[in-house]
């Protein structure tokens, strides 16, 4: 990357921006960032904060005007704005749409017109129900019937992706899609459906684990300090315009082991206890049984791997849990926590380090 180069980080207050707005300015770079604060945090940007290489602007990806003006006083665009987690796009499917959708167009054709190379955040909800061995690129997508809230959100972004190819092919436009899978670490919130920090919340509290259904559905989790990585690798390579690519985990688990791994780790007491998807969700909520990622195409463009176990995603989640649980009462006890104090954070996991090739 070069060193004096000026990035824009939409949603950089969010879990994975503001993971990426710290290591673009470890690593020499000015950044901005444009968030609405709708569930990105201002405690997120701390650190950054201290960066006099950094800003912060507060407003929306649908202000045409604002963002055009951020755009053109940056050198490349990261696009991390969206509305996400499962709990808020069933609850506000017509927001999570627009936003997805009217956003991300503002987005792109304000990095057109001052013609800035834009990297764009997807999802792995992209493919929907396929729940076929680990998902390609160019795996078929497998959805519902459109009146299924779930479903608006994978095709908002599906939209996001076709506007980006269709204005890289016809317009020339500089973007790289890329698709997460479930990222973890510290500063997600639980408060969106996301299951390893609400799994580590309820451990630390010795509440239920509350595992949806049978718990037999597969998924995998990356560190979000892997994920970073993945973005800052394909940010420094060209060969990555005009072209999308899956990031996250390889280490594959049920939901019910999930559970149970995270009691352990925590030392807790809690149980598991089972609910319906309608208890959850409401009624028609739909899921699929197996989702892991191919990252072949990542792998051989720029080298990268994870080097975060499951293990190091849980105890960053017990910590972060913890260290929540005694904001919120500082006499409380929690599990792996004597007297009611904190773990002192160890190893390479205690940070945000971003890994390498």
């Amino acid at each position: 990357m070069d060193r004096s180069s000026r990035y824009l980080v939409t949603g950089g207050a969010g879990f994975i921006g503001s993971h990426l707005v710290d290591a673009l300015l470890a690593n020499g770079h000015s950044v901005v960032v444009l968030d609405d604060l709708t569930t990105g945090r201002q405690d997120n940007l701390a650190r950054a904060r201290t960066n006099p290489h950094f800003q912060f602007c507060r407003g929306s990806v649908l202000d045409a005007q604002l963002v055009d003006e951020l755009v053109k006083n940056c050198d490349t665009v990261v696009h991390l704005a969206a509305a996400v987690g499962v709990k808020l796009i069933v609850e506000q499917p017509l927001r999570s749409f627009v936003t997805n959708t009217k956003g991300t167009e503002t987005v792109i054709e304000a990095a057109l017109r001052q013609d800035r190379r834009i990297l764009i955040a997807s999802t792995s909800e992209i493919y929907g129900k396929n729940s076929s061995g680990p998902l390609k690129e160019t795996s078929d997508r497998v959805l519902g019937s459109p009146c299924v809230a779930r479903w608006s959100y994978s095709t908002a972004k599906a939209v996001d992706e076709i506007l980006a190819c269709l204005y890289h092919q016809e317009r020339g436009l500089k973007s790289t899609v890329v698709r997460f899978f479930n990222t973890v670490g510290p500063r997600q919130s639980p408060a969106y459906g996301m299951v390893i920090p609400r799994f580590a919340q309820q451990a630390v509290r010795g509440e239920p684990l509350t595992v949806h259904a049978t718990g037999g559905q597969r998924r995998c989790f990356l560190h979000v300090a892997d994920a970073v990585a993945a973005l800052l690798l394909l940010l420094d390579d060209p060969k990555a315009v005009g072209e999308t690519f899956n990031i996250g985990g390889e280490e594959e688990v049920t939901v019910r082991a999930l559970a149970d791994r995270v009691i352990a780790q925590a030392g807790s007491t809690s149980r598991v206890e089972h609910v319906s998807y309608a208890e959850a969700y409401g009624p028609g909520f739909e899921d699929m049984e197996r989702r892991v990622p191919d990252t072949t195409k990542l792998h051989l463009l720029t080298g990268w791997r994870p080097r975060h176990t499951l293990a190091d995603v849980i105890a960053d989640a017990l910590t972060d849990a913890r260290a929540a649980s005694v904001a919120h009462d500082p006499s409380a006890r929690v599990p792996g926590a004597p007297g009611g104090r904190l773990p002192v954070p160890h190893g390479p996991v205690a940070e945000t380090a971003v890994a390498g090739r």
